[in-house]
């Protein structure tokens, strides 16, 4: 992938007179990994050292020794997967100059260099989320993983460096985020209707995401739903051809892939869709992103749209249906009712951990590339 093509015509930022091999050997104690990393990718360094108006997230050392395990499993990588390490730098390239001072508390999405359609279906390029929390800056990206900015605005002739100190995660597929979530209902929802490969493969996608629990508030209705019904309601809950990210999300009405509309609702802070509230958001998927609701949707109960109240919780949009596990035939049984999404609460103030798994962290990258390979 050439970045020139990539890269909108800037215009000239304030920078030094530093090249980015010059900022880089400037940092080398902190940043030779990153270097070495680049010296296999020739074509990268070349378009990088010619662009301006960009903002490189660099792992420090420590951060990839910690993502690896060891220095070793670096250069066996880059070796050995060149388009993944391709691709995982160009996710640590946004595309604009953005000093910390550009952060706010507010979450801002923005759009890195990472284009490639094995990693990736977002229009303008897969999105990190950068936010303020006290004095420092925090980058989410894919499974809820958080980077520290631990050295800011180092600048260059093309823009600005932060040093960071864990390396990005690849945002994944929308199945393997439930999976890898803890969601297991929908994981399970989605098998049973054969919708798996129809969802991952939409491009540009908000989706809203029910909770194990959610699920399981409904358990009693769900085994006598045929597979055209199940599919009517999972294909309410998924938005194609606009990504919701939170801090973009306005009272309004959005067309679902089922054909209905759900009604978004922001108040106090909260963001509802219909009565069902987003409990987690923000969630990066290679295609979109996702919101975890506490509440399955009702296609056929549109009018459910009573912004709920701490003495008010949500009425369940199901009629008649009562708790129990959320089973699905043709697919596996999930103990919904005892368990909650798998991540924690939607707070960024509280900093809520990555999806613990190990099969979309950085180690199973440099220890077989397998899983992030198949996001396509």
């Amino acid at each position: 992938m050439q970045f020139k093509n990539l890269l909108p015509v800037a215009l000239a930022a304030a920078a030094s007179a530093q090249s980015i091999t010059d900022a880089l050997a400037a940092n080398n104690a902190t940043l030779s990994t990153l270097t070495t990393l680049l010296g296999s990718q020739p074509a990268i360094v070349a378009a990088l050292s010619s662009a301006s108006n960009i903002t490189i997230l660099a792992p420090s050392n420590a951060a990839f020794a910690k993502a690896m395990n060891s220095t070793a499993g670096m250069a066996a990588a880059a070796a050995a997967m060149p388009d993944v390490i391709a691709a995982l730098l160009q996710y640590h390239v946004i595309n604009g100059t953005y000093p910390a001072s550009a952060f706010t508390r507010t979450p801002a999405f923005v759009p890195t260099l990472l284009q490639n359609s094995s990693y990736t279906n977002v229009t303008g390029g897969q999105r990190v989320e950068g936010y303020v929390n006290g004095s420092s800056v925090v980058i989410v990206s894919g499974a809820l993983a958080k980077s520290m900015v631990v050295t800011p605005d180092v600048k260059f002739n093309g823009g600005v460096i932060h040093v960071i100190d864990t390396v990005l995660n690849f945002p994944i597929s929308d199945s393997k985020t439930a999976v890898a979530a803890g969601l297991t209902s929908l994981a399970s929802a989605l098998t049973s209707a054969k919708l798996v490969d129809t969802v991952d493969n939409l491009k540009d996608v908000t989706i809203f995401a029910p909770s194990n629990n959610a699920f399981g508030a409904i358990g009693s209705a769900l085994p006598n739903l045929t597979t055209s019904q199940l599919t009517s309601i999972l294909t309410y809950h998924v938005v194609q051809g606009t990504v919701g990210y939170s801090s973009l999300l306005r009272n309004t009405t959005l067309k679902t892939v089922n054909g209905g509309n759900v009604s978004i609702t922001v108040e106090g802070g909260n963001v509802f869709v219909n009565s069902a509230r987003v409990i987690i958001p923000d969630v990066l998927v290679s295609n979109g992103v996702v919101h975890v609701i506490d509440n399955v949707l009702n296609p056929n109960n549109t009018a459910v749209s009573v912004v709920p109240t701490a003495t008010a919780p949500a009425t369940v949009a199901y009629s008649g249906a009562s708790s129990a596990s959320a089973t699905f035939s043709g697919a596996m049984t999930t103990q919904a009712a005892s368990s909650g999404s798998g991540m924690a609460s939607a707070s960024r103030a509280a900093a809520a951990p990555a999806i613990a798994t190990g099969a979309i962290g950085m180690g199973a990258l440099f220890g077989g590339a397998a899983v992030l390979m198949a996001n396509s």
